[in-house]
């Protein structure tokens, strides 16, 4: 990705547990092909569904 991003260009994906869209995040950058979750909340909710 290049260095600057004007914010209306940033790319999207949407949640797995929630749907909800989520924005890049420069933390996000070396591994965005990996993330699937919006927040940590929706992480942890997705390994407990999977658990019961």
């Amino acid at each position: 990705m290049p260095k600057i991003i004007k914010k209306g260009n940033l790319p999207t994906k949407s949640c797995v547990t929630c749907s909800l869209p989520f924005l890049w995040r420069r933390k996000w950058a070396k591994t965005w092909d990996d993330v699937k979750y919006c927040s940590e909340r929706c992480r942890r909710q997705k390994a407990s569904q999977q658990k019961g």
